[in-house]
């Protein structure tokens, strides 16, 4: 057993919000803080399941989900799919992945919009990525090194 040092309330304590509304449109900083392959519902396919923990500058601990196609039989979706995967690549800093865990614990700008499904209701979209420091895709590319371990693991 381990001593807090002090004793919680609950009546005092803050609340969880358990918010699921969407977040307003607009830039966050976020961390992938989950990336795994997944089959599609057909079987067909692959996709990555990622998950964004927002860091900033407002909304802090909130999730964002998206699924990135990399293999479906759809080439329109495929090729969708492919031009998010390389934008988080560039946003990251990476010329290379062979393993979905590669991108746990980049950190980005995702760019967030509202989706409206009669299904769901109302839901976050990313609509686009960026560096942290406001560089362009192409600049982030230059300093790339291939086969090198992600810049944000390098001490």
């Amino acid at each position: 057993m381990a001593s807090l040092d002090e004793t919680f309330e609950l009546s005092k304590m803050p609340q969880p919000s358990n918010s699921f509304e969407p977040l307003p449109e607009g830039w966050y900083e976020a961390t992938i803080a989950g990336a795994e392959v997944k089959a599609t519902k057909s079987g067909t396919g692959k996709y990555i399941a990622v998950r964004f923990d927002i860091t900033g500058p407002t909304h802090q601990g909130r999730v964002v989900f998206t699924n990135i196609n990399i293999r479906n039989e759809n080439p329109g979706a495929e090729k969708f799919g492919k031009e998010q995967f390389a934008a988080i690549m560039l946003a990251v800093g990476l010329d290379q992945v062979t393993d979905s865990d590669q991108l746990i614990g980049a950190r980005m700008k995702i760019n967030l919009g509202i989706e409206t499904s009669k299904e769901y209701g109302d839901k976050n979209k990313i609509k686009s990525y960026k560096a942290l420091d406001g560089a362009m895709p192409a600049d982030i590319s230059k300093s790339a090194k291939s086969g090198s371990a992600p810049p944000w693991t390098k001490k």
